[in-house]
């Protein structure tokens, strides 16, 4: 098997990455928010995809059912991206973090490093997300949000129940 470019420490048989999370960058802090090299690397690091209340959520969606695609842009040459979307039933749901999203319940704290940057970026992220919603809706989808903290089954039993009703199935 040939390799051309780049570092193998990241990459499966295959010669895709291990996991669906981020794979390590360089260590550079030119260009970059993070007040030091830890923090870097740990937002680095973190999912992007596959996160546990994800799994959790997919999960129970799978066992009843409920077919699916994962992490897949609901709209034509739109880089955003939902984390489950049903396609004919035109149903996209994202999982959203508590620190990411600005959850009104766990994200009221400030950060110690760097909270000039943070509380621009939740706003940002909180904008970004307004704006999806809004235009999926524009293009006749139903988005659904849910909050890493709440619970995958009454996640799920939402999800189900939207998901059917936009199939006429209720």
């Amino acid at each position: 098997m040939a390799f051309v470019g780049g570092s193998r420490e990241n990459e499966s048989v295959t010669g895709g990455p291990v996991s669906g999370g981020r794979t390590r960058r360089g260590t550079s802090l030119s260009g970059s928010y993070a007040s030091t090299p830890g923090v870097r690397s740990r937002m680095q690091l973190q999912r992007t995809r596959d996160t546990a209340p994800e799994m959790a959520l997919r999960r129970i969606l799978h066992s009843m059912g409920l077919r699916y695609r994962v992490d897949r842009s609901p709209l034509r040459g739109w880089r955003r991206r939902a984390d489950i979307v049903f396609g004919p039933a035109k149903v996209a749901v994202f999982v959203d973090g508590c620190f990411w999203h600005g959850c009104p319940e766990h994200s009221r704290r400030e950060t110690k490093s760097n909270p000039g940057y943070w509380s621009g970026k939740i706003a940002r992220n909180r904008e970004r997300d307004a704006d999806t919603d809004a235009r999926l809706a524009d293009a006749g989808w139903t988005v659904l949000r849910v909050w890493e903290h709440e619970s995958p089954v009454l996640a799920a039993d939402l999800v189900a129940k939207t998901v059917k009703e936009m199939r006429g199935q209720s």
